[in-house]
């Protein structure tokens, strides 16, 4: 009876239905009880949230595959430096924002002087126009310090964002290859897309709102002191209730903001996965378990965003009654005053007007401390990508000659499981050398070792007497350059894409190059011919004209040593066949390592090295070989039969 094999795909995954629900029954909520049972039970699900965290950012410290998150330290030393490199901005954002609420708090003390000016003259009060005009004369002049500080600090910030989004580009630019495929896509798309929005909020309008905020906070309560100590002190008092729950808010909501970063990252790999995978879900029939994947995800999700909610309504609570309750005592403490003579009317009116006015402040102090920590959340995820350490320390020395040797190769992406067994191979300078052997073998982890893209478990591979991994990128990549199946197609003009390696080179040299590779034919035919924009958004190009433009990209590079890993595997193999044999005149004098499935390539070739289970076990011409009629024998009768 023949079984039906796609049919029973599906039975052959991991049957997930024992593993344990992605959020456990503890955090549902309670059925019908009682008031006491329910407020009891909210509290033991944020206790339990707040355990779940905990444990997230613990993990995030040091994780094992995925990518790390900085520490607080590290963000607040990353944005003094910013701020060290803008002194003269930073000082003159403090000063002007310093005379801005200093004027403001000018004002309560001049409607002050005018309520106890007709409280002791009457309606025969003299100077009240020389007060009127004063206060509007310190209104104009507060309406022109505030227009300069939010001038500058719009500058501050706008500069302070390009920085750091500057610096994450160049992290994830200087990113081990090897770390970056291993490790999970969608929590670095997550950094690099929602945490780099997140930080740039918090960059660009947190950090100087805050300042602002806390410099008019800071002065309002030296003005409420100079104004009267009887009528501030109480007002001061009630205000710092609110410390303990400010305090347990700023010790456990990055915590919280963490996590919720994870959840999204985790979002985003199993949507990314499904998206990416869909052929192969919809012929396995895992649509439904793709579909409860990324539910269990948004779960997990909303039950971090509760805690981090239950923690900003907790501290809001008490905000709230710490804002109302100051007026109400002022005015107590100043009525009791008045009536001891302790205090006049045009102090309490002054009072009254600084406890209201410091409430808007120091609302906007927490609520941007509140953006900070989400921000600052945002720049730790990002910044523990810089803690990854590099794959390579670049040495100072450069290649004496363009031979590339490899010995004793041994590489794992495991440990304890290696995937090249001790594999020697020495090039001769100028030949075309084709690696082929089935899938899995180790050809495309053995391609990467020669040109450089990881360093070796053992052995070496040198280029010119020199370790490949040791030689910095730019030199690097001018002796030995990888060109895969993959590719990317940069925002530009069709001449900005292929001269990417060599700015300088001129449009006869970006022609041939794409002659070279069969794509000048239909680049001519393009609306705008070389200066076409083509990319994200521009004219599409289709798979096989995207490898030909990075094919001459990388014959504009002008490296001495090419390693092609199965570049020609998404052209139909007729237009394959004719890129290859038009590459052979300009590749002439090159050493070319040529790894692909389609034989015909190892016909053409001067060498074949015929891999296997980690090990070159042949090695010689496609002549030699066929009458060796051994591994690759079998593999050339089975293409041609």
């Amino acid at each position: 009876m023949t079984t039906d094999l796609l049919a029973t795909s599906a039975d052959t995954w991991r049957d997930r239905a024992a593993d344990p629900p992605a959020v456990p029954p503890e955090l549902e909520p309670p059925g019908r009880v009682g008031l006491r049972a329910r407020n009891r039970a909210l509290w033991q699900r944020h206790d339990l949230r707040r355990q779940r965290a905990e444990a997230v950012y613990d993990a995030s410290r040091n994780p094992v595959r995925g990518w790390p998150v900085s520490g607080n330290r590290a963000v607040l030393a990353f944005f003094a430096d910013l701020v060290r490199e803008r002194k003269r901005s930073f000082v003159l954002m403090v000063v002007l924002n310093a005379l801005a609420a200093g004027s403001a708090l000018v004002v309560p003390r001049l409607l002050g002087s005018l309520v106890n000016r007709v409280d002791t003259q009457g309606a025969a009060a003299t100077g009240l126009d020389a007060l009127a005009l004063a206060v509007i004369g310190v209104v104009v002049l507060q309406a022109l310090f505030t227009f300069g500080a939010q001038r500058t600090s719009t500058h501050f910030g706008q500069d302070l964002l390009a920085s750091a989004r500057e610096h994450v580009v160049r992290t994830i630019l200087r990113l081990p290859v090897g770390r970056v495929e291993g490790a999970s896509t969608g929590d670095l798309v997550t950094r690099v897309t929602r945490d780099v929005g997140t930080m740039a909020r918090s960059v660009q309008w947190g950090v100087p709102r805050l300042l602002i905020s806390l410099m008019t906070v800071v002065l309002s309560v030296v003005a409420m002191l100079l104004n009267s100590l009887v009528l501030a002190m109480p007002a001061l008092v009630v205000f710092a209730l609110c410390t303990p729950a400010v305090r347990t808010y700023l010790r456990r909501a990055p915590k919280a903001y963490i996590t919720e970063g994870a959840t999204y990252s985790r979002i985003n790999t199993t949507l990314t996965e499904t998206v990416e995978g869909s052929r192969t879900v919809e012929a396995l029939g895992l649509s439904q378990a793709r579909v409860r994947a990324g539910s269990d995800d948004i779960a997990v999700s909303a039950q971090a965003e509760r805690y981090g909610m239950t923690l900003r309504n907790v501290l809001f609570a008490a905000l709230n009654a710490a804002f109302q309750l100051p007026q109400v005592v002022t005015l107590v403490v100043g009525a009791y005053g008045y009536s001891r003579g302790w205090v006049d009317l045009g102090q309490i009116t002054a009072a009254l007007l600084y406890v209201v006015a410091l409430a808007e402040p120091l609302d906007a102090v927490i609520g941007e401390v509140d953006r900070l920590q989400v921000g600052a959340a945002s720049t730790s995820r990002l910044l523990g990508i810089a803690e990854v350490p590099p794959d390579r320390e670049p040495g100072d020395r450069l290649p004496d000659g363009v031979e590339l040797a490899a010995e004793d190769l041994r590489f794992a992406y495991r440990e304890g499981h290696d995937v090249l067994h001790g594999v020697d191979l020495r090039l001769r300078t100028g030949e075309r050398l084709a690696v082929v052997g089935p899938s899995g073998s180790g050809k495309s982890t053995l391609g990467r070792l020669l040109s450089g893209i990881n360093r070796p478990r053992t052995g070496s591979a040198r280029v010119g007497g020199v370790d490949l991994v040791d030689l910095p990128l730019e030199v690097l990549r001018t002796e030995v350059a990888l060109v895969t199946q993959e590719h990317h197609v940069f925002i530009g003009s069709v001449r900005d894409n292929v001269v990417l390696a060599r700015e300088d080179s001129p449009d006869d040299a970006v022609r041939q190059a794409l002659a070279a590779v069969g794509g000048l034919s239909w680049v001519e035919r393009l609306p705008e011919g070389l200066d076409t924009m083509i990319g994200s958004g521009r004219f599409s190009l289709t798979p096989a004209q995207a490898q030909q433009v990075a094919l001459a990209r990388l014959i504009i590079a002008d490296p001495h040593t090419l390693v092609l890993d199965e570049a020609t595997s998404l052209i139909d193999p007729r237009t394959a066949r004719t890129l290859e044999g038009s590459m052979n005149s300009l590749l002439e004098g090159r050493t070319v390592v040529a790894i692909a499935h389609r034989l015909h390539t190892a016909h053409d070739a001067d060498r074949i090295a015929v891999v296997l289970d980690g090990r070159i076990v042949e090695l010689g011409s496609h002549d030699e070989l066929l009458d060796l009629d051994g591994e690759y024998a079998d593999l050339w009768h089975a293409w041609t039969s």
